[in-house]
């Protein structure tokens, strides 16, 4: 029985991995799996050695502090690995944890493959060379980041982007509606402040002012705002109560977050892979985000390209604004904003490039992936 190592390390990375598994499994059925999976990538049969929770840590701090648990943990996960003898290693995403994985299985003989190019066109592209080492094959989301490997003679496949599969070319804001009991004449914006605690707690206030400025110009407007857990919408929920504007509408929901984008007429995103899910949606956005300022000035430093957010990123060009940091005021957002939804040709130029974009990234990702991996199977 051909035997798969396969490393996810947060629910992004879970979703990906278990598309690709079901996709292995209509080729060869005899396929088992095991290393560290979250619950979907379970329900398709991997066995988990470690919580994948033991993974999702974000950010400088938080990954120093939780440092040597992490060392430790990659250390035995190596020896069990190399004691199962797996045809094939799959590294989702994670890059930081799989790449060093993949760098000694590799010398071990196991053909290591890597889902999800880190973006090393955004930073110093010196990793590239290291990568090299550690990886016998990249998949890649997107479609200009093949070439960068293609220098270095590192295999690299096209596989374009699931959730571009997933979403039809055509949103239908109609039934996105229906299901959240939203008006169809209503102006909505959906505000997404991010997944993480530490996102929230710098998004929330500056979220809520905004929506109270945003109210002075269309009286009308709603605000819905999606989370995905209780301390999320608790920390937003205690920069709501310092409002003092009466005639704010603003929803809170938990999940949802797909539909209240698909609803929406706009939406404001904190920076990250929801702003690629609206443009699929092919929603006027603008993408913003803060951040601590040590935090902000490393990052600063290491960035190469002027864009931050995908949608931008894949356009090459600003499609749609950003602010970021100390441009992040409520002021700014809500006259760009207000100018954006008047500009009927811009609100068209931007519907038009999304779609291109998407069908760019329809690719049948999961498939493609499934026929690189199959490859290296006996």
């Amino acid at each position: 029985m051909p035997k798969i190592a396969i490393i996810a390390g947060e629910a992004s990375g879970d979703l990906l991995g278990a598309h690709l598994m079901c996709a292995l499994k209509k080729q060869r059925k005899e396929l088992s799996f095991f290393g560290i999976a979250g619950p979907k990538m379970m329900s398709e049969g991997a066995q988990t050695l470690y919580p994948m929770e033991r993974l999702s840590v974000r950010g400088y701090f938080e990954v120093l502090k939780h440092l040597r648990g992490l060392l430790k943990l990659r250390k035995a996960l190596l020896q069990q690995i190399i004691a199962e003898k797996p045809d094939v290693f799959i590294g989702v995403d994670a890059p930081d944890f799989n790449f060093w994985l993949e760098r000694k299985l590799k010398k071990h003989g196991i053909p290591t493959i890597h889902y999800v190019s880190p973006s090393i066109w955004a930073w110093r592209g010196g990793r590239i060379h290291k990568i090299k080492r550690a990886v016998t094959h990249m998949l890649a989301l997107f479609p200009f980041e093949p070439a960068l490997y293609e220098k270095v003679d590192l295999p690299v496949t096209y596989v374009g982007h699931p959730l571009a599969d997933e979403l039809p070319l055509i949103p239908n804001k109609k039934a996105a509606r229906e299901l959240l009991k939203l008006r169809q004449s209503e102006l909505i914006i959906a505000m997404l402040p991010g997944s993480r605690q530490s996102e929230v707690q710098q998004h929330a206030d500056f979220f809520v002012k905004t929506a109270e400025l945003m109210t002075q110009h269309h009286p009308d407007a709603k605000f819905i705002v999606p989370f995905i857990t209780r301390e999320t919408r608790n920390i937003f929920d205690k920069a709501l109560a310092k409002s003092k504007d009466s005639s704010l509408k603003m929803n809170l929901l938990f999940s949802h977050a797909h539909e209240a984008m698909e609803a929406a007429d706009f939406v404001v995103v904190a920076s990250g892979t929801a702003t690629l899910e609206a443009a699929l949606l092919k929603k006027p956005m603008i993408i913003t985000y803060r951040m601590p300022i040590i935090s902000w000035w490393l990052l600063k430093a290491m960035r190469y390209i002027p864009y931050v957010g995908l949608p931008n990123v894949l356009a090459n060009k600003y499609i749609v604004p950003e602010l970021l940091q100390k441009n992040a005021t409520p002021e700014k957002l809500n006259e760009i904003m207000v100018a954006m939804l008047e500009d009927k040709k811009g609100l068209k130029d931007i519907k038009e490039t999304f779609t291109d974009i998407h069908r760019t990234l329809k690719q049948n990702s999961a498939k493609k992936s499934a026929e690189v991996v199959l490859s290296y199977l006996p």
